[in-house]
């Protein structure tokens, strides 16, 4: 199939999903008021809680929900075939993944901005809050801990993408002063803010730089120490000094580089060789796990993902300046990355399918190139496989607007290492808040101070990061369990908008309530096999605690449909 078509096919999709299903969910099921109070207004105290501009949240939320993840996932789901990963990723983000994240961030903003896991003690009990606050912790604890790691191979993969990357932190902190602080025009300053940074890329191509060992530590654990601290400076700063900023132009050279890529897919789609190189469906992957239900924990952001959760309540609620701007940063930002996850999908088919040099002297295109590249399920488990095939066929197809390869590598090289960094500077903030409800209440409450709490959020991941040595590869030992968990955060998530929409009366709930069973029945399942495959390699740290996400997790779900059922019956009588 012309992999052009696809690309205009979903495309409009998404666009019909949004002004259809999304403005329904807005008007009839959400019931958004733009003049209702918000929580950045009524507890505004420039650092967390901050109105901004549409344009300017919907960058900060839109690079903090994608990360690799929306890249990494498909990269890999496409093993089983171009079929499933695309229809999964379609119709997951419309009817799911864009639901769960709205839901949330409209929930959030109904209660002052508090945070999923505070949401929990409300429409649920407070017992689950406590369950629902452990999962969270583990969950950012993985992603702070292998994000310094992800954006460290980034670096040692394209050296020529660290100038870019570090310039976007004076920029950004420039153009917030002048934007927020001074009044400057925002239209102008942003446009002269991503013209700096695309050139600081082009200069990146020819000044790359390698990062050596220091004292014994090698390049990944420097990187992941240097990246840390920056994520602990980044999280205390007030959001308009660098989060905010930061994001938002992030968001727009990330539009720029994906519009290229799409032309490069438009002006490939002109040949008739431009077809989708893998096969529909690959049913038997050599070593793969089997599709079901591995297809909805590999490919997470793109289709949902329980991290968006924490993003729209635990940040974006905190500077939504008008309820019915939720609509668009909650429900049209996951459709963007929706429409970004098939983009990958096609890079790594059709794109590769144009050429794969295979290293041994040949290149190979079509099928024969795909194959290749896509052998066994080890061949692509890696995080430098799966970037890989990304940049190769985007190099590809951007190759057909006569951008030169190496410069077409360094563009999505600074645009994989840019989303991973607004995750890590994001997610560092996140935890913070998490650390401190969490222990806001208890003997411990010097730990829900700001510097005490990110303090506790970041040494906790360096922790883990360096469990293994001084290369700061730790967190990989526990990322097997973050897929899982990740989509089990994102099923307790509908769980508790379930519970919300049926304090509102009617039926509603059941636009949470029948995506929360797919995707906790399609969790636990995944939790399930992989604690027979962690107990059969007798890996007694990833049994132990896979064991204990199992059991918090059913808890939740048993305890949960207590108190619906409870409900249920006293509406009744």
């Amino acid at each position: 199939m012309n992999a052009l078509f696809l690309l205009v096919l979903t495309s409009v999709g998404y666009l019909i999903a949004y002004h259809t299903y999304g403005k329904f969910l807005a008007k009839r099921i959400f019931r958004l008021k733009p003049n209702r109070e918000m929580p950045s207004k009524k507890f505004e105290d420039g650092e967390d809680f901050v109105p901004a501009q549409k344009g300017v949240i919907f960058g900060h939320h839109f690079t903090s929900i994608a990360g690799t993840g929306p890249i990494v996932g498909p990269a890999i789901g496409v093993i089983w075939g171009w079929g499933p990963a695309l229809i999964w990723v379609f119709l997951g983000s419309i009817f799911m993944g864009a639901f769960h994240d709205f839901a949330a961030l409209v929930m959030s903003i109904r209660n002052e901005g508090q945070s999923i896991s505070e949401l929990t003690a409300k429409y649920i009990n407070r017992r689950v809050r406590t369950m629902f606050f452990l999962i969270v912790f583990l969950a950012l604890l993985i992603v702070i801990a292998i994000f310094g790691l992800v954006i460290a191979i980034i670096f040692a993969m394209f050296p020529q993408s660290i100038l870019a990357i570090w310039a976007q932190v004076p920029i950004a902190i420039a153009l917030g002063w002048i934007v927020f602080k001074r009044g400057g025009d925002l239209k102008f300053f942003t446009m002269l803010a991503v013209v700096i940074m695309y050139i600081t890329v082009l200069l990146g191509h020819y000044v790359p730089f390698t990062m050596p060992s220091y004292f014994g530590i090698p390049p990944t654990g420097v990187w992941t120490i240097l990246l840390l601290g920056y994520a602990y400076v980044a999280s205390i700063l007030p959001v308009t000094t660098l989060l905010q900023p930061r994001d938002y132009i992030n968001a727009w050279q990330l539009f720029i580089a994906l519009g290229l890529i799409a032309i490069g897919i438009v002006v490939s789609g002109l040949s008739p060789d431009f077809v989708m190189a893998a096969p529909f469906y690959n049913p038997s992957p050599v070593g793969a796990p089997p599709i079901l239900p591995f297809l909805f924990i590999t490919i997470a952001c793109g289709a949902i993902s329980g991290f968006h959760c924490l993003v729209a309540s635990g940040t974006s609620s905190k500077q939504l300046k008008c309820e019915s701007d939720a609509l668009f940063v909650g429900y049209g930002s996951m459709l963007i990355e929706g429409l970004l996850a098939t983009i990958v999908i096609i890079a790594v088919t059709a794109g590769i399918g144009m050429a794969y040099d295979t290293g041994a002297g040949s290149v190979l295109t079509g099928i024969d190139a795909w194959r290749a590249y896509y052998s066994s399920w080890t061949a692509v488990a890696g995080l430098g496989s799966k970037i890989h095939g990304v940049v190769i066929g985007c190099a590809n197809m951007m190759g057909s607007l006569g951008i030169a390869k190496p410069f077409g590598i360094a563009i999505i090289g600074v645009f994989i290492a840019s989303f991973a960094g607004t995750t890590l500077d994001t997610s560092t903030r996140i935890q913070r808040y998490v650390v401190t409800e969490l222990f806001r209440d208890t003997r411990f409450h010097i730990l829900s101070g700001k510097h005490a709490a990110t303090a506790f959020a970041v040494i906790t991941a360096a922790a883990l990061a360096f469990s293994s040595g001084a290369d700061g590869k730790g967190a990989l030992l526990l990322w097997p369990l973050f897929g899982a968990v990740n989509q089990l955060l994102g099923a307790l998530a509908l769980m508790v908008a379930t519970m919300y929409l049926k304090s509102r009366g009617g039926a509603k709930y059941l636009f949470a309530g029948i995506p929360c069973i797919f995707m906790l029945v399609m969790t636990l399942w995944a939790t399930i096999v992989n604690q027979l495959t962690f107990f059969n390699q007798s890996n007694l740290i990833l049994s132990a605690l896979n064991g204990v996400i199992l059991i918090l997790a059913i808890f939740i779900a048993i305890e949960t449909s207590r108190v619906f059922l409870t409900r249920v019956k006293r509406s009744r009588s």
